[in-house]
C-alpha cells in the first residue's frame, strides 16, 4: 500500500479515525481476498454515523478510489446485494 486514508485528523476523534480506517481497510480487503457482507456493512454503518453527509462521504470515497482504485461505493452496492452471511468480492 503506497497511499494515504483520506481521514479528517481536525474534527474526527482517535476512535473515529480508526474506524474510519478500519472502513476503508475492509473495503481494500473486499478487492484482495473477500470479506464478510455483514462485517463490511456493519463497518459503513460506522463510517456513515462519523461521515452522515452524503456530499462529505462522496469527497472522502472519491479520494480513496482516486488513491487506491478501490470503490467504496461499488464495493457497499454489491455486499447490499448479497444475502446475509455471504462474501463480497471485488
Amino acid at each position: 500500500m503506497s497511499y494515504t486514508y483520506p481521514i479528517d485528523e481536525t474534527y474526527w476523534s482517535k476512535e473515529e479515525i480508526i474506524d474510519v480506517v478500519n472502513f476503508y481497510s475492509m473495503v481494500e480487503q473486499a478487492y484482495e481476498k473477500g470479506v464478510s457482507r455483514d462485517d463490511l456493512l456493519i463497518a459503513y454503518t460506522r463510517f456513515k454515523q462519523i461521515v452522515p453527509s452524503k456530499s462529505e462521504e462522496k469527497t472522502l470515497c472519491g479520494q480513496f478510489e482516486k488513491e487506491s482504485g478501490y470503490s467504496c461505493y461499488r464495493t457497499i452496492k454489491q455486499a447490499k446485494s448479497l444475502k446475509k452471511g455471504e462474501k463480497v468480492k471485488m
